[in-house]
């Protein structure tokens, strides 16, 4: 995979040379290459920004620079065998960073990053690009940084590490929380490792007894008390054809129940009376 960033802060994405990220470009896994957007402003000050048309606090990232930048990069790419290329815009009014999205980027060949400063990119640039390539618009949280380089390395990891190889274990990454299959929608459960006693806490008893289906049955639940206590909307949003009977069982402990207007196994909502005893 070969990925581009486009930033006026390159030493910000330092750590893409260490951890995972470091290891798979070391191997050849990952082609990155960082460019400095002020290399493609030519007045005596690098300019890069402008006053908003309109009126309004703050300033717009200007359309020259980038699409001189964007086009370098392109035609770079392109002249080194690069194909399919696909355009990341980090942005707080994206759509949400996901892992079913994660999943998606990793099976492209080439991302672009254009991380944006001060209120943003000229729209025109990226309505430019859509005309040539797919688009992402994505944010990583319902929250504003003060740019869009944190939003990259996110990305980055998220999606280099669904790579072949870069993980030590290619079993990993299938019981994270929210991947595709059994875990889609779900928050992954409490882990432990040895010592089984420290500072007076032990681990379950499931978990040393050997027996792999009620192993699997306790990760399944623990999962389940997880995301139903940090996030509620996901077991609102759950497919009930995902869920057999003993998930079942378990929603209705933790308070919730299928909706009575819906089809067999419903939507869930919560019980106005909680939890089981």
């Amino acid at each position: 995979m070969r990925l581009d960033v486009v930033t006026i802060f390159p030493e910000y994405l330092e750590p893409l040379n260490v951890s995972l990220v470091g290891k798979a470009r070391a191997r050849g896994q990952l082609n990155v290459h960082v460019h400095e957007l002020r290399t493609w402003a030519y007045d005596r000050h690098n300019t890069v920004d402008d006053t908003p048309y309109g009126g309004g606090p703050g300033m717009v990232m200007k359309t020259e620079p980038w699409g001189e930048a964007l086009d370098s990069v392109l035609a770079d790419g392109y002249e080194t065998g690069s194909r399919a290329p696909a355009l990341i815009v980090p942005t707080p009014s994206g759509r949400p960073f996901t892992q079913e999205l994660a999943v998606e980027l990793s099976g492209r060949p080439w991302l672009i990053f254009a991380p944006a400063r001060y209120e943003g990119i000229d729209r025109r640039v990226t309505d430019e690009y859509a005309a040539r390539m797919p688009v992402y618009e994505v944010s990583i949280g319902d929250y504003v940084l003060a740019g869009g380089e944190a939003a990259v390395l996110v990305v980055t990891e998220a999606v280099a590490r669904l790579l072949p190889g870069v993980l030590g274990n290619a079993e990993s990454h299938r019981d994270d929380s929210f991947a595709p299959g059994a875990m889609a929608g779900l928050l992954e459960g409490p882990v432990y490792t040895k010592p089984p006693l420290w500072r007076g806490r032990d681990i379950p008893d499931v978990l040393l007894s050997g027996h792999h289906g009620k192993i699997a049955r306790w990760r399944r639940d623990e999962a389940l008390k997880r995301t139903a206590a940090n996030r509620p909307d996901l077991v609102e949003r759950c497919d009930p054809k995902a869920l057999d009977k003993k998930d079942r069982e378990m929603l209705s402990i933790l308070g919730w129940a299928p909706d009575p207007d819906g089809e067999p196994y419903g939507r869930f909502w919560r019980r106005p009376e909680g939890m089981e005893q």
